[in-house]
């Protein structure tokens, strides 16, 4: 049972080249109003931040040294940015890990800085199942809409490989257990178009249906849908139907959900013994450290789902 003070939240600070590091420093005041923030960052770095950022220094900046210098090369990929990244996020880990922090918030990598750089992960949720060695869930959205994804980042022509009665069920019985709400209807999106069409376009909604019937029998309930036609899955009808969505694969959840909600969008891992939130957009290269306005709803959703994951379990 946590105690009543605020909220430690580990920032590992992204792709230093794009936006995150600067929304973190412009948006300082306000998310101090709500929760207590280590950056995971050094003063050589912060400082040539303040400066392209054309501010002066923070008072009460609370940093850990992520180790690495050099210089900041706003809107480029780059080897040294990507391991920095990566550095910070591991830093942001070990706080976590060692009670310093309460919970991680993420900024954007690039993932071509990451390959430059030799890491072999694909990204933040790669990370986390390898370093705790459990199934990470990604789940992405907002208040209005969340929706879990069953592959992430593979080939298109992977996903119908990973579609497999048992495998789904073990990741709808993960997912079902992440959720605060013990009865929640969740709509589970099909592979193939129309669903299929009975098999006339393709079996893989077969294996989907088996397991969500399965896993509804072994909770004793009413929670997982059959597949959903992916077309009309989020017309607002089943929006409203719906408390979680699963889909099959990336874009078929994501495009649709961004186009409706992008700024609001957060990235959320479920199924760790950790709590890991982050921003829904990425490094936006082309905006960095040019002094233009920048949209931080996704940024103080991330927060404030940390803290009101953490108010609620007080």
């Amino acid at each position: 049972m946590k105690d009543k003070k605020r909220v430690k939240i580990a920032i590992s600070i992204g792709d230093i080249n794009g936006i995150g590091l600067e929304l973190a420093i412009k948006n300082h005041d306000y998310i101090s109003t709500i929760a207590s923030p280590i950056y995971c960052i050094n003063q050589y770095m912060l400082s040539q931040a303040y400066k392209l950022c054309g501010i002066e220094k923070i008072k009460n900046f609370d940093i850990f040294p992520t180790k690495g210098e050099f210089d900041i090369s706003p809107g480029i990929n780059t080897k040294e940015a990507g391991l920095y990244s990566y550095n910070s996020f591991q830093d942001a880990i070990s706080l976590v890990k060692n009670g310093k922090a309460d919970a991680i918030c993420t900024m954007p990598i690039n993932k071509n800085s990451w390959n430059m750089a030799n890491i072999n992960y694909i990204g933040h949720t790669d990370m986390l199942r390898d370093i705790f060695k459990k199934d990470a869930i990604m789940m992405m959205g907002c208040d209005k809409l969340f929706v879990a994804l069953y592959t992430e980042h593979i080939a298109l022509k992977d996903v119908p490989k990973e579609i497999n009665k048992d495998r789904l069920k073990k990741f709808f019985h993960h997912f079902y257990n992440c959720v605060k709400d013990k009865n929640p209807k969740i709509g589970v999106l099909a592979l193939n178009p129309h669903a299929s069409d009975g098999g006339i376009i393709g079996d893989e909604e077969i294996e989907i249906n088996k397991a969500a019937d399965e896993t509804n029998q072994a909770l004793n309930k009413d929670i997982f849908s059959q597949a959903l036609v992916p077309d009309v899955a989020f017309v607002k009808q089943n929006r409203e139907k719906f408390d979680y969505f699963i889909a099959m694969y990336h874009d078929i959840a994501l495009s649709p959900l961004k186009a409706l909600y992008f700024e609001e969008v957060i990235n959320i891992s479920l199924n760790l013994p950790i709590l890991r939130t982050s921003v829904g957009h990425g490094t936006a290269f082309d905006k960095a450290y040019k002094n233009i306005k920048l949209s931080n709803r996704s940024y103080i959703n991330a927060i404030r789902y940390i803290k009101e994951h953490f108010d609620t379990c007080r």
